[in-house]
């Protein structure tokens, strides 16, 4: 937070953005590569208008997708998709082609269909323009 926030009176601080609909976005390399990956395999309504695209999920706010010509895929997850079972969607993306992230490291290890196995249980892949995406289950109490 900027230093100058901490010096306005409490009086003049403001809930700007308290009631103001927000929404993500994230870059792709090549929009219909994109299209596509959203449309066809993962089986979101996506629409393109004015060169972007803009997918709708169920209960959320649409989430829009830009081309970027010096693009670099999120090194984080932009996308989360929240699933019953996270065995069957690996399984069941796994039939359309798509390779979940395998990790071994000393906080992150996945098995050998790249599911973590924590609370909550989540597999990361990625879309074709490399940014990571996930399928998890709620957490559980």
């Amino acid at each position: 937070m900027h230093l100058l926030y901490y010096f306005i009176p409490s009086t003049m601080k403001k809930n700007l953005f308290k009631n103001t609909p927000a929404f993500s976005s994230f870059s792709v390399n090549d929009l219909q590569k994109a299209k596509n990956f959203y449309n066809d395999i993962l089986g979101l309504d996506v629409e393109e208008s004015n060169g972007l695209l803009t997918l709708h999920v169920k209960d959320g706010p649409p989430v829009m997708i830009y081309p970027k010509p010096n693009h670099q895929p999120a090194t984080f997850t932009v996308l989360n998709f929240n699933v019953n079972n996270v065995e069957s969607a690996v399984k069941d993306l796994n039939e359309l082609g798509i390779q979940f992230e395998i990790y071994n490291e000393e906080h992150l290890k996945t098995d050998e269909r790249g599911i973590l196995d924590g609370n909550p249980k989540i597999a990361w892949f990625k879309d074709p323009a490399g940014n990571i995406l996930s399928v998890l289950e709620k957490m559980k109490p």
